[in-house]
């Protein structure tokens, strides 16, 4: 049985970790971290838990990780970076599904995320915790950086086609809504379903800190730094992120076969028949990613749609997955949970 630890277990994506790994045949959560809540069962803070997690809040302090063997950070950017060498240390493998060690270069990360990086020698041996792309890294890490929610959506939707070689790489364009639990669990005027309701709107076209990490992963398949245009929009949703990837075509191909073949093997990610429009509502609490490819009027231009769950798939899930891999565990172990409809 597998001791699992969660740092940060009252934030969203803490708490679906615990959803998730409290169904897990193969994991025991024997430590779950918060400063406001130490002391308090975690299932009377979250009822929906009880019967299935009988254990207590705790600092999250090291001492009281030591007896895990894997731990999970569902945490702000800037927690995981503090603390992971000492768990690395002690032998215990770690997940962080923030940001800390997404992004190699530490400079970029540095001024994407306004602070100084307090572990940057762990940052190389890090894997980027993309089961698609990454699966035997995964097998052999001990660091696991999990991708960011829009970076899943947008990687898996190009990835067939960069990796084809089949699109122009420099004039990428990512149009992308995310529900507003993406935003975290915290008191923001902008998250208030009075100030969210009834609107949509853009956000972050600047630039956001998400376009490092998805040119990073591009670039990585490309063999060549991209040129991406990443807008992310706020909707009035809980749940859910819907990706409009759109590229220009350099020659002419079978996209659907393509993608098909890319993802037969592929069990989280769903290629829809042609002519389908992807819907976040049948991936809604699933580790799947469904995608539907497009030509309009048989034209250049390739508009690729990637639905995921921004918690699941997009944070908690895919950090499941990994963490199935990294134990040799089958995969899909404690995933396969078919989505919420409506």
């Amino acid at each position: 049985m597998i001791r699992a630890g969660i740092v940060g277990g009252t934030g969203y994506t803490g708490v679906e970790l615990l959803r998730i790994l409290a169904l897990h045949p193969d994991v025991q959560v024997s430590a779950v971290t918060s400063r406001a809540d130490a002391g308090q069962r975690v299932d009377k803070i979250y009822p929906s838990l009880r019967g299935y997690c009988d254990a207590l809040f705790s600092l999250p302090e090291t001492a009281n990780l030591l007896d895990c063997d894997v731990v999970f950070f569902a945490t702000p950017n800037g927690t995981a970076m503090t603390m992971a060498g000492e768990l690395l240390d002690q032998g215990i493998k770690v997940i962080d599904l923030s940001a800390d060690f997404r992004i190699k270069e530490i400079a970029d990360w540095e001024t994407w995320y306004g602070m100084t990086h307090a572990s940057p020698q762990l940052v190389a041996e890090a894997v980027y915790g993309l089961p698609e792309l990454n699966r035997e890294a995964i097998r052999q890490a001990r660091l696991i950086a999990c991708p960011g929610c829009y970076p899943t959506a947008v990687q898996l939707g190009f990835l067939p086609l960069i990796e084809a070689g089949l699109i122009d790489s420099q004039n990428l364009i990512a149009d992308v809504k995310s529900g507003v639990s993406g935003a975290g669990r915290k008191a923001e005027l902008s998250s208030l379903m009075s100030e969210a309701g009834e609107s949509f709107k853009a956000y972050g076209v600047a630039g956001h800190r998400h376009l490092p990490e998805i040119r990073q992963g591009l670039g990585l398949v490309a063999g060549h730094p991209v040129g991406l245009t990443f807008v992310p929009h706020l909707t009035p949703m809980i749940r859910g992120i819907h990706a409009t990837l759109y590229a220009s075509l350099q020659q002419d191909a079978d996209l659907q076969n393509l993608f098909e073949q890319r993802y037969q093997d592929e069990f989280f990610v769903d290629v829809l028949p042609a002519g389908s429009h992807a819907d976040t509502r049948n991936v809604r609490g699933s580790n799947r990613c469904q995608i539907a490819i497009h030509r309009p009027q048989g034209g250049n231009t390739v508009v690729i749609l990637s639905v995921i769950d921004n918690l699941v798939k997009g944070a908690s899930g895919q950090a499941v997955q990994a963490m199935n891999l990294m134990f040799g565990l089958a995969e899909r172990q404690g995933l396969e949970t078919v989505a919420l409809y409506p």
